[in-house]
């Protein structure tokens, strides 16, 4: 009997990232991608169990040589560079509220980005910044939301897991809670 494969999340409140440090809400059908593949160490990754959608949330260096807004579009352009897109278009950044965020107590400023990059397919990428300068990190979550013609068969059998939405991002990032500093190192 083949061994099975992993095991889609279910929506949970807590669900536990980088060793249980933070916590956040996960949409349905989330794989984590570290049960198929090697993940670097400051990253958690999550694929749609059908589509070829995916969550990132990674822990960066603070990049406090840029504020604001131009901090969003350098880690957007930044992600860009990394994976080789040929082309890189911001649509739109605006200043998240604090107030809604489960970090807002050590996040200094938050932007929420949308726009697309062009790699071996066009992929709309949304992304937060959350900036932690106490910890000298900036919080980066991504959703790699690619058109539906580049998604799998949405046939009856996968009807009942629905492509993941802005709304399930926002609850992504809104959720996001610190549980333990101690992962920023010595303070």
């Amino acid at each position: 009997m083949p061994a099975p494969g992993p095991k889609p999340m279910e929506p949970a409140r807590d669900y536990p990232l980088f060793g249980g440090a933070f916590s956040a809400a996960l949409p349905p059908g989330a794989l984590d991608v570290s049960d198929l593949r090697p993940v670097p160490d400051n990253q958690e990754v999550f694929c749609h169990r059908v589509t070829d959608q995916s969550l990132i949330v990674e822990l960066l260096e603070l990049q406090a040589h840029v504020q604001g807004e131009e901090a969003a579009r350098y880690h957007f352009e930044d992600v860009g560079g990394v994976q080789g897109a040929r082309a890189v278009q911001v649509d739109n950044a605006q200043p998240l509220l604090l107030e809604n965020l489960a970090l807002r107590n050590c996040c200094q400023e938050a932007w929420v980005l949308s726009g697309k990059q062009q790699v071996a397919k066009d992929v709309t990428v949304h992304q937060a910044l959350l900036r932690l300068p106490q910890y000298q990190t900036d919080l980066l979550l991504t959703f790699n939301d690619p058109p539906p013609d580049h998604r799998l068969s949405l046939g009856p059998e996968n009807l009942s897991l629905p492509p993941w939405s802005l709304g399930d991002f926002e609850q992504l990032v809104t959720s996001l809670t610190l549980h333990d500093p101690n992962i920023f190192g010595p303070q």
